[in-house]
């Protein structure tokens, strides 16, 4: 099991208040909930939270706590249970970079050490231009496109190296590269292109509709010969020999 924790004191901000819109989003979660169950809303609310500071803070913790009448150690369980929560700073960028076996076995480590290379050589650590921050993760879902890495809400598979660093220093340029697959296939179908269902006449209506057959439908109803082979027995009555 991972170990996770606060960033250490001389590191947390003095203090925490929620934007004007983002309250409001907070008091529509709570609203979602029958009364007495407002603390459902924890979750939500310390989303909402790192989706303004881009990081889970003591004090964030406190004042969500503070909202939802909770206990802080009870909202600080949920922080650092779900790995989605950042619990230190992060870059403006944050480069969450797959390891688990599919994309491992696929050169996850040539992502790596580009991350090493053009942003830090030690994860959760913000760049000097405070640009970016990188860490690894578990499975992010996208093992048919791996190596794969997510860069705020946007996936970016098919990876080496030298696409890695593509996309970094794009970003850094201040662009915004196409997420996706970057070897040119489509989505995730077979590298090459797609292996089946190339006929072009499945396309262009070279194919007849049973209803243009001339077959009428209680002879399209009609059970065929192996479909007979195939019909349950005759039930026994009980008691009687096999």
């Amino acid at each position: 099991m991972s170990f996770r924790r606060l960033a250490p004191a001389d590191e947390q901000p003095a203090r925490f208040a929620f934007s004007e819109g983002n309250r409001k989003l907070v008091d529509r979660w709570i609203a979602k909930y029958p009364p007495g169950r407002q603390r459902s809303a924890v979750i939500a609310a310390l989303w909402i939270g790192q989706e303004q500071e881009g990081w889970v803070t003591q004090r964030m913790i406190e004042e969500v706590a503070r909202i939802l009448d909770m206990p802080v150690m009870r909202v600080l369980e949920v922080a650092t249970f779900y790995t989605m929560f950042n619990l230190v700073p992060v870059g403006e960028h944050l480069v969450q970079v797959c390891t688990t076996t599919p994309c491992w076995l696929r050169g996850s480590d040539e992502v790596v050490a580009a991350c090493r290379k053009h942003i830090e050589p030690r994860p959760n650590v913000v760049s000097a231009d405070g640009k970016f921050s990188w860490t690894e993760v578990e499975c992010l879902g996208a093992c048919v496109n791996a190596p794969m890495m997510q860069i705020g809400k946007d996936y970016y598979e098919d990876l080496d190296g030298a696409a890695t660093e593509r996309i970094l220093e794009a970003l850094r340029r201040g662009e915004t590269p196409n997420p996706g697959p970057q070897d040119g296939r489509h989505s995730s179908e077979p590298a090459g292109g797609a292996l089946t269902l190339t006929d072009p006449k499945l396309y262009e209506g070279g194919y007849s509709h049973p209803a243009n057959s001339g077959v009428s439908d209680d002879d399209a109803k009609r059970p065929t010969a192996a479909g007979s082979e195939r019909a349950a027995p005759v039930q026994k009555p009980p008691g009687a020999a096999s």
